[in-house]
Parts: structure tokens; C-alpha cells; sequence
């Protein structure tokens, strides 16, 4: 089920915010969001890469504001750093009145999936090069996520339970 060549380096879905998305405090929740940045981020690293893809980390969400029933939700997916197996996504989220085309940016994060074959093993995906300021950017902050997230783990690691 692989591509030889990557098909796309960014997506963007869109969705209608509906009731059933909605919490007890009248506006979307936050695992309908979770959930659609992970479908985003999935084609996403699937179209670079050509594989099959799993989530092994999302980092930095963060929550700017709400999202409201009858809005269009958009979720835009950009690779923004790869590894040897790995590729690093940034997905951010925004809200439009279908009514005045009004845009907010609602949510972004980075996500961090990893491709496999069809045993489940790791596969290397194509690299990534960053062009642009704007991009070299993206990348700086993806590796320093990545930096963070390695020492979170190895305190975390650290703790014992008593």
C-alpha cells in the first residue's frame, strides 16, 4: 500500500460543528476537536509517506478559543519535520461563521506519527527539507517538542512509586 513518491506535504478537512459535538457548556468539546486533529494529522502523514500510520505523540494542545454549533471547523495538517520512520504535524484549528466568512483560530498542537508496514514494523518515510524561513521555523519548534518531550519522559521515568 505504498506510494513511491509523497503525494502531499499538508491537508486541511473541514467539518460542521454539530450538536452532538457539543459539551455542557454549550460549545464543542474537546475531544471532538482531538479527535478531528487526529483524522487531519493521519491523512496528512499517510499522504507524505504512503504507509500506514500511528499516533506516538501530541504535544503542545493548546485551546485558544471555542468552537460553536453551525460553525464550519477547518483543521489544516503540515509536515513539518521528518525522521528517519517519524514525521512531525502541525495542526491548527479554526472556526468560520458560515454567515460572515468571520475566521478564529481555535486550537493548534504538533503531532508526532511514526509509519508502518503491514507486520507493524517501522518503515522510512521521505525526507523533508525545510525551504523557507517560515518552514525552518516549524522545524526548529518540532525538534524542540521533540527535546522536551524526551526529558519529560526520562523524569517521568524517574519517579518511583511509593
Amino acid at each position: 500500500m505504498h506510494n513511491d513518491k509523497p503525494t502531499r506535504r499538508e491537508i486541511t478537512l473541514r467539518f460542521l460543528a454539530e450538536p452532538a459535538d457539543v459539551n455542557f457548556g454549550g460549545k464543542v468539546h474537546g475531544g471532538a476537536v482531538m479527535k478531528w486533529i487526529d483524522q487531519a494529522g493521519y491523512a496528512c502523514a499517510v499522504g507524505w509517506s504512503g504507509y500506514y500510520c500511528v499516533t506516538v505523540y501530541v504535544g503542545g494542545i493548546r485551546f485558544l478559543k471555542p468552537i460553536f454549533i453551525g460553525q464550519i471547523v477547518e483543521v489544516s495538517a503540515m509536515i513539518i519535520h521528518t525522521g528517519t520512520s517519524s514525521m512531525n504535524v502541525a495542526v491548527e484549528v479554526s472556526a468560520i461563521d458560515p454567515k460572515t466568512g468571520d475566521r478564529k483560530t481555535t486550537t493548534r498542537c504538533v503531532i508526532a506519527f511514526v509509519a508502518i508496514d503491514g507486520g507493524g514494523d517501522t518503515v522510512a518515510v521521505p525526507r523533508w527539507t525545510p525551504v523557507t524561513e517560515e518552514d525552518k521555523r516549524l522545524e526548529h519548534h518540532a525538534l524542540q517538542m521533540a527535546k522536551m518531550r524526551k526529558e519529560q519522559e526520562s523524569e517521568v521515568l524517574g519517579l518511583s512509586r511509593t
